[in-house]
């Protein structure tokens, strides 16, 4: 399926991610803090913005939204860092629910939409 670079440094959540986007097919690599490299390398990319909103949503601008399809996620209480990701040019921003339910279906239709 898709090349998947998951930034989600809460180790619980994020091999909880993990396990649900290769369970659905996708090769994925959990980063604490992801290098150009590996986001270039990525065909999806996935953001934790519950911390360091400012750093992390510059990670989608540096994605290049020609080569890299970007989905973050928000705390529901936190509707301003929504609309900061959304302005940034995330191609998804959902909140932290729905990617615990969602996560695989939102990346496999991202990834679909890539070329």
């Amino acid at each position: 399926m898709a090349r998947v670079l998951v930034y989600v440094p809460d180790l619980l959540f994020g091999s909880n991610v993990v396990g649900a986007l290769r369970a659905a097919g996708h090769e994925v690599v959990l980063v604490n803090a992801p290098e150009a490299s590996a986001v270039a390398a990525a065909e999806v990319l996935v953001v934790d913005l519950t911390a360091d909103v400012p750093e992390r949503i510059a990670l989608a601008q540096a994605a290049g939204a020609d080569r890299v399809r970007t989905l973050a996620f928000y705390s529901h209480v936190e509707a301003d860092v929504r609309a900061l990701a959304q302005e940034a040019g995330f191609d998804l921003v959902v909140p932290r629910s729905r990617m615990a339910r969602e996560g695989a279906d939102l990346v496999t239709r991202l990834a679909s939409a890539t070329g």
